[in-house]
C-alpha cells in the first residue's frame, strides 16, 4: 500500500473478476470514516459495494478542527462555518483536494488512466468529489453526488465556466425529506452545473432523509457500470 493510501486509511474493495478496468473513489460524509461508510453501504445493499471490473477506493478524512463543532477535532474533509448554501467556501477545500492528489496519481501510475476513474461521495464527500472532478481532475470518467451541494459562488462553477474541455458527466441523488442538506440546494447545484454544459442525471427521492437508500445505490451502480463498462 502506498504512503497516500496509508495516510488516508484507505479501504479497498477489490474487483471480483480477473481483470480490473478502472477505479471508483468514494468519499464519506462529515464525521464518518472510510470503514464506516463501507459498512453502511453493505448494510443498505446487504452486500459489498463492489464491481466485477472496478476497484472501489474509500479514504478516511483526517481529523481536523471543525468550526461547526466549536473547533473540536472531527473526521471532516474541510472546514465549514455553517451548513448553508449562501456562505463562502473555505480555503480548506482546495487544501484537501491537493492533499488527496497522490491517491489519484497512484492509480494513474499503477496503470489506471484518469478516464477510467470515477469520483463521488455522500454529503460533504459529494461536495469534495465535485471539487476534485471539476477543478482538479476534469479528465475523469464521471462524478456522483449523494445528498450533497455546492455553496453559492463555488470555485467549481468558475472552473467549469473557464474550461474549454468536455466535463465529466454528473450523477446526482437527493432526498426531498432531507432535513440537513436541503433538497433545493442539491437541485440548484445540479441545475447550475447543467446550465454550464455538464451532462447531468438528477434523481429525486420523495421520502428519503439524509441517508443512503437501496434503490439509489442500485441506480448508482448501474450508472457507474455504463460509464466504465465491463467489456
Amino acid at each position: 500500500m502506498s504512503a497516500s493510501m496509508r495516510k488516508f486509511l484507505v479501504q479497498n474493495i477489490s474487483h471480483t473478476s480477473s481483470t480490473c478496468k478502472g477505479s471508483v473513489i468514494f468519499f464519506h460524509g462529515s464525521g464518518d470514516t472510510g470503514n464506516g461508510i463501507r459498512e453502511w453501504l453493505k448494510l443498505v445493499l446487504r452486500e459489498e459495494f463492489s464491481f466485477p471490473h472496478l476497484d472501489v477506493i474509500i479514504p478516511t478524512a483526517p481529523e481536523r478542527p471543525y468550526s461547526l463543532y466549536g473547533g473540536e477535532l472531527s473526521n471532516v474533509w474541510f472546514d465549514r462555518v455553517d451548513i448553508a448554501q449562501d456562505v463562502p467556501e473555505t480555503e480548506s477545500v482546495s487544501t484537501i483536494c491537493q492533499e488527496l492528489e497522490p491517491i489519484v496519481n497512484d492509480l494513474v501510475e499503477n496503470g489506471t488512466p484518469k478516464n477510467k476513474i470515477i469520483i463521488g461521495g455522500f454529503s460533504m464527500g459529494g461536495c469534495l468529489a465535485m471539487h476534485m472532478a471539476y477543478r482538479f481532475h476534469p479528465q475523469v470518467a464521471g462524478c456522483f453526488v449523494l445528498s450533497g451541494f455546492l455553496n453559492t459562488g463555488s470555485a467549481v462553477y468558475d472552473s467549469v465556466k473557464k474550461s474549454t474541455n468536455e466535463m465529466p458527466p454528473l450523477f446526482y441523488c437527493h432526498g426531498q425529506a432531507d432535513p440537513l442538506v436541503k433538497y433545493e440546494w442539491g437541485e440548484k447545484t445540479c441545475n447550475q452545473l447543467k446550465s454550464l454544459g455538464v451532462t447531468t442525471n438528477f434523481n429525486s427521492f420523495p421520502k428519503l432523509s439524509h441517508e443512503l437508500d437501496k434503490k439509489e445505490l442500485h441506480m448508482l451502480r448501474d450508472w457507474i457500470a455504463k460509464i466504465i463498462p465491463n467489456s
